[in-house]
């Protein structure tokens, strides 16, 4: 049938007239072409907000730490996240080829200052090129969902799930960034749909590189580690299913997930410094003891890892202050990151997500895929729930990803409206997500006010990451020329970089603060004392990208 298809496009026209694609060829270059244009549009937005937006809290860390690696070629800063999401910003850095001062020994914060702003570099050049390979790795992340989504259920499901994905705000926003939270949730996702794969054939290929991408997700965050025993075990169901009651094959199946893993974490340590040279003492790691300590030292992962895990349990034991809902709160809420994700979800995506979650465990053909979909993802969001740093939705950036393709399941369902429904609510969330652009960041839902309300709910890397000094600067410049501006500023950036003559206005008495008063809105969601009545006494006249207010006393 293929053949007399292709004989047909490629036959010479007749007298009769040109000769007409058929519904089928059509139909083949359509998807392709749909695909294209979705991850176009990501790619558009995503680059768009990459030059615009000056450096957010956490990237100059990891910028600096990736020109660090290929200079000094050495573990030294940032040792509590693992060294590959930094290696893939080196790419990036090294077409910057930024001059870097070796001989410089401050903290890893100050490091990342000195680097854009002290050592003649161009910060919006070295920060977009440190960026793109991120924005790369996110388009080719969409292209996994695409491909998960297809074999489980074709190619409508395919499209829908990946139009999740490309529109999602918070993909869109992280996505665009150098920092780790969008490649450590897109390896995992490879890893899952690499097992999926093995189940159905070709295991000897798609099991090692399922645990290559198990390890990527470990060699890139912490956060990754609860995902081992998950897709571990799903190693073993892949081969379990292909011959039940071989155990035998199973744990093999397993094994061989597990010792890639950890191969893959080695190598990226081995690829900064070949001679695995680390100083536990330029990195003042706590001592970790009971299960946590137990758990570390059984891993058999490089010394610098398993430091850096204790560094992470550190900060864990700290007491951290949340925003939620306008309250400000010591410590952590456990429901604290599915109300954020209730807010900061397009309203159509969360109907989906849910659909398609039940679609997955009522439909017959897609049971067996359920736990490679549902239960990573659920694994993974009960992890960071339990976490003490309730700074944003980044922290579960990972279920965009796997119940994107949970929801392309919806399309399986033997309902007469069900593709209508869910074709128009697709359209809700493009509406919905390019509405908010290019402020993709402080994005919340229509039912919480859209991105300029997201302030009062939300904090941090939810709405403002320091992510907007430069439209300050241009702001002030085009509308508040010679003004007095007292600032407060919640960001890694340098204002005065930037043009930006301001003063803090919590060093003198309130009676002298008089002009232009700009405060972050992470800033002042959680104001106390002389900023909190400085706020009360003032009348906000703008704002700056839904996350920099600016006040008139």
């Amino acid at each position: 049938m293929m053949a007399r298809e292709l004989h047909s496009v490629l036959e010479p026209a007749s007298d009769a007239g040109p000769a007409r694609p058929s519904p089928s060829a059509r139909r083949r270059w359509l998807v392709p072409l749909l695909v294209v244009l979705l991850l176009a549009q990501t790619a558009v937005a995503m680059v768009t907000s990459a030059v615009r937006q000056t450096p957010t809290i956490d990237e100059p860390v990891y910028v600096a730490t990736a020109a660090d690696y290929l200079h000094e070629h050495r573990v030294r800063y940032n040792p509590e996240h693992p060294p590959l999401g930094k290696l893939v910003v080196a790419v990036g850095v090294a077409f910057a080829d930024p001059h870097v001062d070796a001989s410089f020994s401050g903290t890893q914060e100050a490091a990342g200052r000195h680097l854009l702003y002290e050592s003649g570099n161009d910060p919006w050049r070295l920060m977009l090129w440190a960026r793109l390979p991120v924005i790369v790795l996110t388009l080719l992340f969409g292209m996994v969902v695409f491909a998960f989504a297809r074999d489980l259920a074709g190619r409508a499901t395919a499209l829908t799930a990946l139009a999740l994905y490309a529109l999602s705000p918070d993909v869109v926003a992280h996505g665009s960034l150098a920092t780790l939270d969008v490649p450590a949730a897109g390896f995992l996702l490879t890893s899952a749909w690499l097992l999926w794969r093995a189940r159905r054939g070709r295991a000897r290929l798609y099991l090692p590189l399922a645990g290559a991408a198990l390890g990527a997700g470990l060699a890139t965050k912490m956060s990754a580690l609860p995902a081992i025993p998950v897709l571990v075990a799903l190693a073993a169901l892949s081969m379990w299913a292909r011959r039940p009651r071989d155990l035998r094959r199973a744990l093999l199946g397993a094994g061989v997930v597990a010792v890639t893993a950890v191969a893959v974490v080695w190598a990226a340590y081995l690829v900064v410094d070949p001679l695995l040279r680390w100083d536990p003492r330029s990195a003042h790691v706590p001592v970790v003891h009971g299960l946590r300590g137990l758990l570390v030292r059984l891993l058999p992962f490089p010394e610098a890892y398993r430091d850096g895990m204790r560094i992470q349990f550190g900060l864990e034991n700290e007491t951290w202050q949340g925003f939620l809902f306008g309250h400000v709160y010591s410590g952590s809420r456990w429901y604290y990151l599915p109300a954020a994700l209730v807010v900061k979800t397009p309203l159509g995506t969360l109907a989906l997500w849910t659909a398609g979650a039940v679609a997955m465990i009522a439909v017959r053909r897609l049971r067996p895929a359920a736990p490679y979909v549902l239960v990573p993802a659920a694994v993974l969001l009960a992890s960071a729930m339990t976490g003490s740093r309730d700074l944003g939705t980044r922290y579960a950036v990972f279920l965009p990803m796997f119940l994107a393709v949970a929801a392309g399941c919806v399309l399986t369902v033997r309902i007469r409206w069900a593709p209508v429904v869910a074709s128009a609510l697709v359209a809700f969330v493009a509406v919905s997500s390019l509405r908010t652009y290019p402020y993709y960041l402080p994005y919340s839902n229509e039912a919480f006010g859209g991105p300029a309300k997201t302030h009062l709910r939300l904090h941090d890397s939810n709405v403002d990451w320091g992510q907007d000094l430069g439209r300050l600067a241009d702001r002030l410049h085009s509308r508040y020329r010679g003004e007095r501006v007292w600032l407060v500023y919640k960001g890694s950036g340098v204002p005065a970089y930037y043009g930006i003559k301001a003063s803090d206005p919590r060093q003198v008495p309130a009676s002298e603060v008089h002009g232009l008063l700009v405060v972050s809105d992470s800033a002042a969601a959680k104001a106390k004392g002389p900023l909190a009545e400085l706020l009360r006494s003032s009348r906000p006249v703008d704002e700056v990208g839904h996350s920099i207010t600016l006040y008139r006393r």
